[in-house]
């Protein structure tokens, strides 16, 4: 198990759509163990494969208060959104130093590929549902600050440049 190093904003691979896991190997439960060090290490509630340079469609989320309930998913896909949206500050190890505040469903319906290599799927409710799509985006190319207007994103970015 291994903590690794999160690429660092504007890194292409963060813009980048990550492939399909064809199916859950040994090498896959690596990668996933390696992510939780990782994420326990920032300390944070989810890490996508694309983060850290992987570029499959692995997450980890785990928003419990004891930890070490970390969800393992790889292909994850949103099938239902609650109406109800829920604001919560959101940042990036890619981009250390800065926060915003987005909305997202308060709750999601996820169908993914588990640790034994079935189809699952489960619901996800406030920090973890926040931290779900969030990792989703990470997935898809997207960053949370893709969420706020243009004028808070170039903020944001503005003050993060400062800030390297």
């Amino acid at each position: 198990m291994t903590v690794r190093t999160c690429l660092p904003w504007p890194d292409k691979r963060l813009r980048t759509r990550a492939e399909d896991v064809a199916e859950i190997t040994d090498e896959i439960r690596a990668i996933w163990d390696d992510m939780i060090d990782t994420m326990e290490a920032m300390p944070g509630v989810g890490l996508a494969g694309p983060q850290i340079g992987v570029m499959l469609r692995l997450a980890v989320v785990d928003g419990s208060t004891e930890r070490g309930k970390a969800v393992r998913l790889a292909n994850p896909e949103i099938l239902h959104s609650s109406i109800e949206l829920r604001e919560h500050e959101e940042a990036s190890p890619n981009l250390p130093g800065v926060s915003a505040k987005v909305k997202r469903p308060r709750a999601v319906t996820v169908k993914f590929l588990n640790e034994q290599g079935m189809i699952d799927r489960r619901d996800f409710v406030g920090i973890e549902a926040t931290s779900v799509q969030h990792q989703i985006d990470h997935l898809n190319g997207r960053m949370y600050f893709d969420q706020l207007s243009k004028v808070k994103r170039d903020m944001l970015l503005r003050k993060a440049k400062k800030q390297g």
